[in-house]
C-alpha cells in the first residue's frame, strides 16, 4: 500500500495480539469478509451501526448472535488511524484482518489486494435476503455463489472457513431432532456425534450455547474436511457438501490434500474480495459510523 507503506504490519500486530488475548474470538472477524461482500459488495457495510434512521446489518439473521468481535476491527482502525489518518479504509482492513486470521492460526498467508472505500450506508434487509441459512443445502449454496461468479470449487473451499471456531445450538437443533419436519434426527449425522451433541444441545438447551464447528476450533487445516466425510459436519450447510453429488469429490480431495484445500482457499478469498459495490464511498474514521460531514469528504466510485 503505497499511501501507507506500514499499514499490512499494523494490521498483523493488531491481529496477534487479539490472537493472544481471545484467541476465539477470531473466528468471527475471518468471516467478516464473506459477511461483508456478498451484500453489495466489499465495502464494510457490515460494520455500521444503527442510526435513527438506518437499520445496519449487525443485526440481521445471519449476523446477530453469530459475529462477534467488532471491536477487533476498531483497535485496528485506532492504530492505523495514528499512522495514517483517513488512508485505510475499513473495508480493506476486513480483507487484511480476515487473511491475517488465517495466517495466524496456521493456514496460508497470501498478498490481498486493497484499494476498496467504504458505503455510506447498509442494509439489513439486504443482508437477511442474502445471506444463507444454517439449514441450507448444496444446491441453494451452489446458485447463491454463482450469482457472484464463485464455481462450485470456490464453496467447497471457502466452507472450510468453518475450519476455526464456534456454531450455536440453535443453528442445529432441526438436525437433532425434526430434520425436513419429520420429527427425527438428520441420518447423515454420524451416530457418536449425534449423541455427543445431544448432550450439548438437549431440546431444553439455551440455544446460544456454543460448539466446536470441528475438531480443531482453534486450528485452520483441513480437519473440517475430514469432519465431513466421517459424518461430523456441524451444520446441514456444512454435511450437505458431502453428500451432495457435486460437491461430494472436492470435499474428499480437501479432506486428503490440505495444500489442495489451502491453494483453493485463496483463490476463492481474493475472488471474493473482488466483489464490487459500485456506490459512492469513503474512507471512515471511524468503522462504526459514516464520516460525520460527507460534503467535506470527496465521494469516488470504487473502480
Amino acid at each position: 500500500m503505497n499511501t501507507c507503506p506500514e499499514a499490512e504490519t499494523i494490521v498483523r500486530d493488531v491481529m496477534k495480539k487479539a490472537l493472544i488475548s481471545e484467541p476465539r474470538s477470531l473466528a468471527s472477524v475471518m468471516r467478516f469478509q464473506f459477511h461483508d461482500c456478498f451484500v453489495n459488495g466489499c465495502d464494510a457495510s457490515m460494520l455500521l451501526d444503527d442510526t435513527p434512521n438506518m437499520l445496519g446489518e449487525k443485526l440481521a439473521l445471519s449476523n446477530i448472535n453469530s459475529l462477534r468481535s467488532y471491536e477487533v476491527i476498531d483497535d485496528v482502525k485506532e492504530a492505523l488511524e495514528k499512522v495514517c489518518p483517513g488512508v485505510v479504509s475499513c473495508a480493506d482492513i476486513i480483507i487484511m484482518a480476515s487473511r491475517d486470521v488465517v495466517a495466524l492460526t496456521g493456514g496460508p498467508d497470501w498478498e490481498v489486494r486493497l484499494g476498496r472505500l467504504d458505503s455510506l450506508i447498509a442494509s439489513q434487509e439486504d443482508s437477511n435476503d442474502i445471506m444463507p441459512s444454517p439449514r441450507s443445502n448444496a444446491s441453494y449454496l451452489i446458485n447463491l455463489f454463482h450469482k457472484y461468479n464463485l464455481s462450485v470449487k470456490d464453496l467447497v473451499a471457502l466452507s472450510g472457513s468453518h475450519s476455526l471456531g464456534q456454531g450455536r445450538c440453535f443453528s442445529i437443533m432441526f438436525r437433532l431432532y425434526n430434520q425436513s419436519g419429520t420429527g427425527m434426527p438428520d441420518p447423515e449425522i454420524n451416530q457418536i456425534y449425534r449423541e455427543e451433541l445431544n448432550k450439548i444441545c438437549p431440546h431444553d438447551v439455551d440455544q446460544n450455547v456454543t460448539v466446536d464447528l470441528d475438531a480443531t476450533p482453534l486450528v485452520f487445516d483441513n480437519q473440517y474436511f475430514k469432519d465431513l466425510v466421517a459424518g461430523r459436519g456441524f451444520l446441514n450447510s456444512d454435511q450437505t457438501l458431502y453428500t451432495f453429488p457435486e460437491t461430494r469429490e472436492l470435499v474428499r480431495l480437501y479432506s486428503r490434500d490440505q495444500d489442495e484445500f489451502f491453494s483453493a482457499f485463496v483463490e476463492g478469498m481474493l475472488k471474493m474480495g473482488d466483489l464490487q459495490s459500485h456506490q459512492p464511498g469513503e474512507v471512515r474514521r471511524n468503522c462504526r459510523v459514516s464520516n460525520a460531514c460527507p460534503a467535506n469528504n470527496l465521494l469516488f466510485e470504487f473502480e
